[in-house]
């Protein structure tokens, strides 16, 4: 790409900034706080009962060597070894063993991480101060000891000084989740500790979640960036506040606990729908396993705070129109669909070129998957993970529907366009068109329609100007036609199948399959039975 062409793409993509991102960026940058070492405020007495937290996988593999991302490394090697992905340096910070699966028998190990922790990250240096880490570490200290973990003297004034150093370096310039992580520590060192000081971290971190929570929770219950491992997280956010906001003595009629607490049903009926028969999710936008609890731990956590059970989806088409996806449902036979935004025009980084793309289970098995998210970061696996042809849609003159860029840049994005669903008989109808190929020519749109049947589907793919077009399906291990769990035909096309890779996990490769249903003009269906 030249320099009018980078000069283009870089427009397109700051271009949907908002000046406080601007500002914030240029107040981040320039701001050069000092830690405030003064003594930790009282703690407060608990005023509710802690409820058992959704527990992730174990990462204390040993008292020194932890698995974080599907890899191992000692903590001998360092706390900020640059050789190491930043992600991994993140989750090393964030303590989330101290509430993980098995975690009470880990105790004395935990003590002394946090010592080590302690005596090896001095205020305000480096990864493990940066804000993102800094406030999923305070959550999990705070939930660590009102689970009856018992916290050092050491550990509580770090505490205090983590939840100050925070108040100084909250990401307005990046917004979102990360904007969302810092308010919700704030909140919870406020209900861990008490007094005037701690009366102000509440007050700065519930202010922020006022205006962020009915942005970031779409009316249909889904997190706006449109990401299901996003959405879990979000999920789990909101009942760890209501848990944090009863520890406070926040009544039940309070107008934020209530904002908070009305959010958590619709936000579990988006992630039941948002999942496949196994049980797990989808894999749109970034996306991958074992990042957030399994949505059975989140129902479960959301029952044992007394949020009640959470309905199965039902057989049929549901429509979530605010985030973008459909669902189509004929008991095991599972289809997703996104016929929605990338994201949010000024937050898309962990948008992938994905509009219109599908995953299918049949019989309760996965058969057609995205691809997934392996890796975080700038390398060309990222970038390849992130393009269209990573994911089950048509490419067309050989672009990706949406600009994506870098590791977390999108300029020009698809526009969805034109969603109908209705039911003709025995069948489940969608169709939806885009615009994100007009970059290409002029009034060039790509449109499909899907037909889920009894034992089969159909994809139409239509474009509506001459260009080249490849419709790709990527299939799951030991699920394709190559294992006979299907059979595919390709009309007004050419089939062929090549090697690939999913990445179900972070830090996962596995070999799969895709078929390319290369279009002979503007028009190519394709069929599955089964």
């Amino acid at each position: 790409m030249g320099p009018f062409g980078r000069a283009t793409r870089l427009f397109h993509t700051v271009r949907h900034l908002r000046a406080e991102q601007v500002i914030g960026r240029i107040v981040f940058r320039m701001s050069r706080p000092a830690p405030d070492p003064s003594a930790a405020p009282a703690v407060r007495r608990p005023a509710g009962e802690m409820v058992i937290p959704a527990a992730r996988r174990p990462s204390m593999i040993s008292p020194g060597r932890m698995r974080f991302l599907n890899v191992e490394r000692d903590v001998a090697q360092g706390w900020d070894d640059p050789s190491v992905a930043k992600l991994w340096r993140y989750n090393l910070h964030y303590f989330d063993d101290l509430c993980a699966e098995g975690s009470p028998s880990r105790r004395d190990w935990h003590v002394a991480f946090m010592d080590a922790w302690i005596r090896g990250n001095p205020p305000g240096h480096g990864t493990a101060w940066e804000p993102y880490p800094t406030s999923l570490r305070i959550v999990n200290w705070v939930k660590w000891a009102w689970l009856g973990g018992s916290l050092p003297d050491a550990a509580v004034q770090s505490l205090a000084v983590q939840a100050r150093w925070l108040t100084r370096r909250l990401e307005r310039h990046l917004l979102g989740n990360h904007l969302f992580a810092n308010a919700k520590a704030l909140v919870f060192a406020a209900c861990f500790f008490e007094g005037p000081e701690a009366d102000r971290w509440f007050a700065i971190g519930t202010e922020i979640l006022r205006r962020e929570i009915p942005e970031q929770v779409l009316p249909d219950g889904g997190q706006f960036e449109r990401s299901p491992m996003y959405h879990a997280l979000a999920l789990e956010d909101m009942i760890d506040l209501s848990i944090a906001l009863r520890m406070r003595g926040v009544a039940p009629g309070d107008g934020f606990r209530t904002e908070v607490e009305r959010r958590i049903a619709p936000m579990r009926r988006w992630l039941a729908a948002m999942c496949h028969p196994d049980g797990e999710v989808a894999f749109f936008n970034d996306c991958a396993i074992g990042i957030h609890p399994s949505p059975a731990q989140l129902n479960a956590y959301a029952e044992r705070a007394g949020f009640g059970p959470c309905q199965p989806t039902a057989d049929g088409i549901t429509v979530l129109p605010d985030s973008g996806f459909v669902r189509l449902q004929r008991g095991g036979d599972v289809l997703l669909m996104d016929v929605g935004p990338v994201g949010p025009d000024y937050l898309p980084g962990h948008a992938h070129a994905d509009t219109l793309s599908i995953e299918l289970s049949v019989g309760g098995q996965r058969v057609l998957v995205n691809s997934g998210t392996s890796e975080y970061g700038l390398g060309p696996e990222r970038l390849r993970q992130r393009g269209t042809p990573a994911h089950n849609t048509a490419i067309v003159a050989g672009a990706d529907s949406s600009e994506v860029w870098g590791g977390f840049r999108v300029a020009r994005r698809a526009r969805p366009f034109g969603l109908q669903t209705r039911q003709d008989g025995n069948d489940l109808v969608v169709r939806c068109g885009h615009d994100g190929y007009r970059r290409i020519r002029r009034g060039l749109d790509h449109v499909r329609t899907v037909t889920l049947s009894p034992r089969a589907l159909v994809v139409e793919d239509e474009i509506t100007a001459d260009e080249s077009m490849v419709a790709r399906y990527h299939w799951a291990p030991a699920a394709g036609p190559a294992a006979g769990a299907v059979r595919i035909s390709c009309q007004q096309a050419t089939c062929r199948t090549v090697p690939t890779t999913w990445h179900p996990e972070f830090g996962v490769i596995r070999s799969n399959s895709c078929t390319e249903a290369v279009a002979s003009g503007r028009r190519c269906i394709v069929r599955l039975d089964w």
